[in-house]
């Protein structure tokens, strides 16, 4: 914290000519721009998979190995109550097929998985399968968990 007096005084201020200039610092520091991205990328990693909470429901458990996915699927749920979900939002039964036409994007080959409670009404999931597969949609998943050893 010490100041350092030159001996040299003049016009410009500095110790003659052979002093040096007051320049300015024209370097980028890096190193706190790399600290703010390193937070930002543990916080987007720590809360992606907060985002996809969805309908909640029990599914049950199969030894089928995972089915990979490379979009974001169309997914058709029933809850315990019997209650129909497209993606997250509340639709009567029969809405299902005229909802599905109006967001599917590569037509009546489109992927949709169906959750099923595994205390839900069997008649209700069978019901809500029978209706997408009668308006056309051949490519029906149904999805479950995998079972884990006891």
């Amino acid at each position: 914290m010490g100041m350092s007096v030159g001996t040299g005084g003049g016009a410009r201020g500095g110790r003659g000519r052979r002093g040096r200039r007051n320049t300015l610092m024209s370097e980028i520091n890096v190193t706190p721009f790399v600290d703010v991205m390193l937070v930002l990328l543990i916080i987007f990693m720590v809360a992606a998979p907060l985002l996809t909470v969805g309908v909640p429901i029990d599914l049950p458990e199969t030894q089928a190995r995972p089915m990979n996915s490379d979009t974001q699927p169309i997914t058709v749920s029933v809850n315990d109550k019997g209650q129909v979900y497209l993606q997250e939002t509340e639709i009567a039964v029969d809405e299902v097929v005229p909802r599905l036409e109006a967001i599917a994007k590569t037509g009546y080959g489109e992927r949709i998985y169906v959750r099923g409670d595994k205390t839900a009404d069997y008649g209700t999931v069978m019901q809500v399968m029978a209706r997408i597969s009668a308006a056309g949609y051949k490519n029906l998943g149904l999805v479950t968990l995998q079972e884990q050893d006891r």
